[in-house]
This record gives structure tokens, sequence and C-alpha cells, in this order.
């Protein structure tokens, strides 16, 4: 698949919408939070082919991840996608996930195409009603932890290595009736909010490649 092509099949995907109405669990959730948003951004970010040779994308495709810093109160230590609560001074959610990244990440926003916006998706243990914004990184810069303090790390994660059939969990929670989709890439483990993005979003692109969902890896708060 040609680049143009995974931009064009993103692209088609904000009009079409998501579903977000069930978690991971299959327990509805009230559609109520602080709005937020994050960027789910895409693009060919470095020269390193992914190791999967994946059917329906190319082997330079990637998504810009962060890993969350140990200290904060929600969320430590998970990857995630940059971005964060809308401000009052951002014109909208999509102002908002592109400060966020630009503040997470150093990222130049002028090189990054947004395509649109998804669906908001409720984040009960922040209270937050998160939108994912999707984007095209159209002209790649250079990316870093910026705060120490907010992220530990900033890295590309190939997409076929995602969609690889043998980096694919399902993540349990001791304690909790929880079960979701997990990933194993690039020496990390992304599960939870982000997994879920991924997962819902690459089965509506018709991306995904069929898994075991028995296999499955234990993870903490």
């Amino acid at each position: 698949m040609a680049e143009h092509d995974a931009r064009a099949e993103l692209a088609a995907l904000p009009a079409r919408g998501i579903d977000w109405s069930r978690l991971a669990g299959g327990q509805r959730v009230r559609p109520a939070g602080r709005p937020a948003a994050v960027l789910v951004l895409f693009g060919r970010l470095d020269a390193v082919p992914a190791v999967h040779d994946a059917p329906q994308v190319a082997r330079d495709l990637d998504v810009l991840l962060v890993r969350r810093a140990d200290t904060l109160n929600h969320h430590p230590g998970q990857v995630a996608f940059p971005g964060g609560r809308q401000d009052p001074g951002d014109a909208d959610l999509v102002a908002a996930a592109l400060r966020e990244a630009e503040e997470e990440t150093g990222l130049d926003v002028a090189g990054v195409e947004v395509l649109g916006a998804l669906g908001a998706l409720p984040l009960p243990v922040s209270d937050h009603l998160v939108t994912p914004v999707l984007a095209w990184w159209r002209e790649p810069s250079a990316v870093r932890a910026v705060d120490a303090g907010e992220s530990a790390g900033v890295f590309r994660a190939p997409v076929a290595d995602l969609l690889d059939p043998a980096n694919r969990r399902t993540s349990v929670l001791p304690g909790t009736p929880y079960r979701g989709p997990a990933f194993l890439v690039a020496d990390h483990l992304v599960w939870g909010f982000t997994a879920l993005v991924l997962d819902q979003l690459f089965d509506a692109l018709g991306w995904t490649e069929a898994w075991d969902r028995s296999r499955e890896v234990t993870v903490r708060r």
C-alpha cells in the first residue's frame, strides 16, 4: 500500500465515524466528563521499517505515541497518544490536541495535517470525555519528551507491527472484570484507552489481522 492510500483511508474515516458507545468489557458508561482531546498522528515518521509484513499497510507507516511519566496521578507509566484537557484559550478540541502534542513532544504542528475529529469517548477513570483527533504527519519534525514530569519518552510505533497477530494480547486487570485489547511494540505494552482506540480504528479501517484473543497479559493501574 502506498503512502497516499493510507492517508486517503484515514481521511475518509471521520465522515464515517466510530461508535464509542461501549468501552472494553462491554460496560456502558455515562457520556460525560471534562472535554479533552488526543492527537492520533500517522505518517512516515522515520526510515526504519516495521518487522512484520502486514497485507493492509506499508511497512513505513507509523503512529506517534508517548509513555506517560510514572509520577502522574492518572495512568502513570502507560503508553498514550499525546493530548490532554481542553483549555479556555483553545478554539476547539482540535486546537487542544495540537497544543498538547506540541507541549508534550515538541513537534512542529505546521507539518501536521488534521484529517478530522472522531466521536468523543468517555474515560471514567479520570472523568474526561476524550475526542481522538486523526491527523497525518505531512512534514515530520524532531520529537522528544519535553517535560519529564509529563512524559518519560516519545516514540514511533510501526503500524504493521501493531497489527502483527504475534503482538496482540487481551489485557486483564486483577480484581476487576476488565478485559480489553493490548499491543506489544517496541518493548512497550499498549493497553487501556490507547489500545481501545487503536483496536477500534484498525477494525473500522479493515486493517485488523485475525489474532488469538485467548492470549492474555496482566496489567496494573
